[in-house]
């Protein structure tokens, strides 16, 4: 087949795009380096061009003109007492970080642009991460932060790195980041739950340090306010499964007679029902069983989990289409983006 294109030996080179695209091999440049002054017609053009020879551009020669490495790092950070832990096996036995690797691999992907994974769970590696920043190893970062004493998303800011932080920041500093309406989705799990003719409710939060945590509880006891139910029961956890256990079990003995919970998380809410069968209570005839994140831990659920969706991975890909803005526009100004959660209503409630 006759494809319009000269047949050359070797890979295609700058000079066949541009024969393609029927420019100059310096418009063909300028494109590929993201300089903005093509007008987008010839840089669609240009982009079907590459396409249809199959160029691959130099990275290294590439690198030379952008100052760009064609990488970001994606930071998961819980540093600050400095203590050693367990924390990537954490990270991965958790459903939400595969939820937000998947969301920036998404839209990082097509671009060409490949995430780095780096922890900072101690002050040395969180002191690693800012050096490697600063070293131009990575062009940005987007940052996924598990403690509410954590000092890098401040660093960052401070250093004027590009970066985005997932979840509004603890104490207010300049860093953009994106987050879900938490009040929103704790009004959500209230209304269902008093809906199905719940009236003895109570609810298993997050640790109370962080503002999600804080908001998911606050958003459900002033829904369940509204509703006549001035003090609702809560117990504190920390998002881990053996937390919501020990939680329902507190819980349970304080107040027997429940037959609604609000679990912050999917995870919890999978461990407040194990205790709940093992307490020889069904859900949902007994109890019914609402959680928060709408993660593979929700279908792991028997019964399957009503819950608040959590759109981690849309989320996820606009942090890395908003970082990607902030590395091409350094003076662009620090965003916010608030997503609408939803429930999904399943068995459990």
């Amino acid at each position: 087949m006759n494809d319009g294109l000269p047949h050359v030996s070797g890979p295609p080179t700058l000079e066949d795009v541009a024969r393609a695209a029927g420019v100059s091999r310096a418009t063909v440049s300028r494109v590929i380096n993201g300089i903005r002054n093509v007008d987008p017609a010839i840089q669609e053009r240009v982009r079907q061009a590459i396409a249809l020879t199959g160029y691959a551009p130099n990275q290294a020669a590439r690198s030379l003109v952008t100052r760009r490495t064609g990488a970001i790092a994606l930071i998961v950070s819980g540093a600050g007492s400095g203590e050693e832990n367990p924390f990537p096996g954490q990270v991965f036995a958790d459903p939400f970080f595969g939820r937000v690797a998947g969301g920036v691999v998404g839209h990082l992907r097509p671009l060409g642009v490949h995430p780095i994974l780096m922890f900072a769970d101690t002050l040395e590696s969180r002191d690693q991460v800012i050096g490697y920043l600063r070293q131009g190893n990575a062009d940005g970062a987007i940052l996924v932060s598990i403690s509410a004493e954590d000092t890098l998303p401040k660093l960052l800011a401070d250093a004027s790195l590009p970066a985005v932080l997932f979840a509004r920041p603890v104490r207010p500093i300049p860093i953009s980041y994106v987050d879900v309406a938490h009040r929103a989705g704790g009004k959500l799990a209230a209304d269902h739950l008093v809906a199905r003719g719940c009236r003895r409710l109570a609810t298993i939060s997050g640790p109370l340090d962080l503002p999600a945590a804080q908001d998911r509880l606050a958003g459900f006891q002033e829904a369940m306010a509204v509703h006549g139910h001035p003090y609702i029961p809560h117990a504190e956890g920390n998002f881990t499964f053996a937390s919501g256990e020990a939680a329902m079990e507190r819980l349970l003995a304080e107040h027997p007679d429940l037959d609604g919970v609000f679990a912050a998380n999917d995870v919890m809410a999978q461990g407040a029902m194990v205790v709940l069968g093992q307490h020889g209570r069904r859900v949902p005839g007994d109890v019914a069983v609402v959680g928060f994140d709408d993660s593979s831990a929700a279908l792991a659920c028997r019964p399957p989990l009503t819950t608040v969706r959590h759109p981690v991975e849309d989320m996820a890909a606009e942090m890395a289409r908003l970082l990607m803005v902030h590395i091409e526009q350094p003076d662009h100004p620090v965003t916010s983006k608030i997503f609408e959660p939803t429930l999904v209503v399943r068995e459990s409630a």
